[in-house]
């Protein structure tokens, strides 16, 4: 098992060079002075100072050059200070906000996993569950139901559902608003006395004793996490009934019913590990697009995440932030196939051998 880990994470290094470049080939559609956008904070007024941009940065170097410096940075001569250089975090300058892309990350990846904390429950798990039940249950009333509620979940368009639930538990009954904090919390949360432990607002409001601003914080969340769930339901629903009705046809599931093995060891101590291995993959890259930021979901809800922040670098052309972004995310999904991987091999140990 830790030589079967250990080469998977051995993999991760030459995963993330390729994504570099990747997305060091998608600057490369960009001129030179294009690309010095990414270390301009304010609109140059000249063209010397556009060239002055270019000759400080090498952006007119043959490209392996430019690679490594974008990679690495550079040291400037005047302060001795490193000037770019992703490895170091520095993804370049975020136009829509205002302040350098791993800053705009920071500050916005953090509501983005409060709510995939809280979302990565109901999607999983209620998702399997549905699944197992529509699978025992075949063609009966239970698996019937699960196919509509499987065929028009994944036939509903995300923003028309998220509409639909703004429309009912806001504008009608108000119980759930839209943003992520109400004014009044919004003040509590800025205040000196509130310490930040974790930059995950659910979290530190326990921490702080801040009950209050815990019960607003999730209020916030529960129809973003209605509407990634439902539509998640769909999906996990699909997958999970076919891979548990395959396993129950199989003749080690036959010979534990003959054996007079109860209905309940049956399905969840022998059919339900074997048919986990589509699962687990699905449930790994829905991690990943949460994690990632659901756009059209932070979207229609207001909320501050790293997916509403993409959307909005993405409809004002800021190519920096938007290509940060996506470097960004290819480093979650490249964790996030090590850690599926792993748990492959936890699930079933013939992996490990393969």
């Amino acid at each position: 098992m830790v030589n079967y880990i250990i080469r998977r994470l051995l993999l991760v290094p030459v995963l993330l060079f390729g994504v570099t470049i990747l997305i060091f080939g998608m600057l490369q559609f960009l001129t030179p002075v294009e690309r010095s956008a990414l270390y301009v904070r304010d609109i140059p007024k000249t063209e010397r100072q556009i060239d002055g941009i270019i000759l400080k940065y090498g952006l007119d170097k043959p490209i392996y050059v430019q690679y490594w410096r974008w990679l690495t940075g550079a040291i400037d001569p005047v302060n001795g200070e490193r000037v770019g250089g992703i490895v170091f975090g520095d993804f370049g300058w975020s136009r829509t906000g205002s302040q350098p892309v791993s800053a705009l990350i920071s500050a916005r990846f953090p509501n983005t996993l409060d709510l995939t904390l809280w979302a990565v429950g109901p999607v999983i798990l209620v998702g399997i569950w549905l699944g197992i039940q529509a699978a025992v249950h075949h063609n009966g009333f239970i698996d019937q139901a699960g196919r509509i509620f499987s065929i028009v979940g994944t036939s509903f368009p995300t923003f028309v559902f998220g509409l639909l639930m703004l429309m009912i538990f806001y504008a009608n009954l108000q119980w759930f608003p839209p943003g992520r904090l109400s004014t009044p919390m919004q003040a509590v949360v800025s205040a000196e006395s509130f310490k930040s432990y974790t930059s995950l607002l659910t979290v530190d409001s326990l921490l702080n004793g801040r009950f209050d601003v815990f019960i607003d914080a999730l209020k916030h969340m529960i129809l973003p996490i209605l509407t990634l769930s439902y539509l998640s339901w769909a999906t996990f629903l699909r997958v999970t009934r076919s891979s548990m009705l395959e396993t129950l046809r199989q003749e080690y599931v036959t010979t534990a019913r003959a054996k007079g093995l109860p209905e309940r060891d049956v399905i969840f101590k022998h059919a339900r590990p074997n048919a986990m291995i589509s699962v687990v993959t699905l449930a790994g890259f829905t991690v990943v697009g949460l994690m990632g930021g659901v756009v059209i979901t932070e979207t229609v809800f207001d909320y501050p995440g790293i997916g509403k922040a993409a959307a909005e670098a993405a409809s004002q052309l800021d190519v920096v932030t938007v290509l940060g972004f996506a470097l960004f995310n290819g480093f979650i999904l490249i964790v996030a196939n090590v850690v599926v991987d792993i748990l492959y091999a936890v699930v079933d140990p013939r992996v490990r051998l393969s």
